[in-house]
């Protein structure tokens, strides 16, 4: 639904922007859900904008200066676990902002698949066949997990829905001509004298 939203979004600016100022925007994604891996998701598919400020400003300067020092490996499985570490620290303080909910820090499953094929090399490299369906599997498994809870333990999601609730509540009851209108059209009421604003 995330994925969805943002997309109908940037979409629909990337389309009036284009036919104003002549210029396209950069699309959020670039279908996740063709990903092969954790490292293509996040790090070629899922919000492309964050992902570009932090493969300059992290991964690659970060990267160059480890791998003369450590084997490639570990450089690289270091430059994704402080990329990763920025990043996180970037939805923490979104999410503080948000909520005021403290940070809870879930999240090195990258680095794991990093150090694991660097381990098996290619001979057990999967088809897309198979590692497209367990990438998307495993980012919705864990999002159960991972993501939602955090929404849920704080009541975000209740809050979320209060304060929309409240919104429509003010926006409808400020006009009862508007009410009933907006019933007329949506269908949910067959006359405009059973309409009445919300109590």
């Amino acid at each position: 639904m995330l994925y969805l939203y943002l997309d109908m979004i940037v979409g629909l600016s990337n389309t009036a922007a284009c036919a104003v100022l002549c210029v396209e925007l950069q699309m959020p994604s670039n279908e996740p859900y063709l990903s092969t891996s954790l490292q293509d998701l996040w790090g070629r598919r899922w919000n492309l904008t964050v992902t570009n400020a932090l493969w300059h400003t992290v991964y690659k300067p970060l990267k160059s200066f480890l791998e003369p020092r450590l084997r490639a490996t570990w450089g690289a499985a270091g430059a994704v676990m402080a990329a990763f570490l920025v990043s996180r620290l970037m939805h923490e303080l979104l999410y503080y902002y948000v909520t005021s909910a403290r940070a809870t820090w879930e999240g090195v499953c990258v680095v794991v698949e990093v150090v694991a094929k660097a381990a098996v090399g290619e001979r057990w490299r999967l088809s897309r066949a198979v590692s497209t369906p367990l990438t998307v599997g495993f980012v919705v498994a864990t999002a159960m997990w991972l993501f939602f809870p955090q929404l849920i333990r704080n009541e975000a999601d209740e809050r979320a829905i209060k304060e929309c609730k409240a919104s429509c509540r003010a926006e409808l009851s400020s006009d009862t001509r508007k009410w009933t209108s907006c019933n007329k059209v949506s269908g949910l009421a067959m006359d405009g004298n059973d309409c009445e604003p919300p109590q």
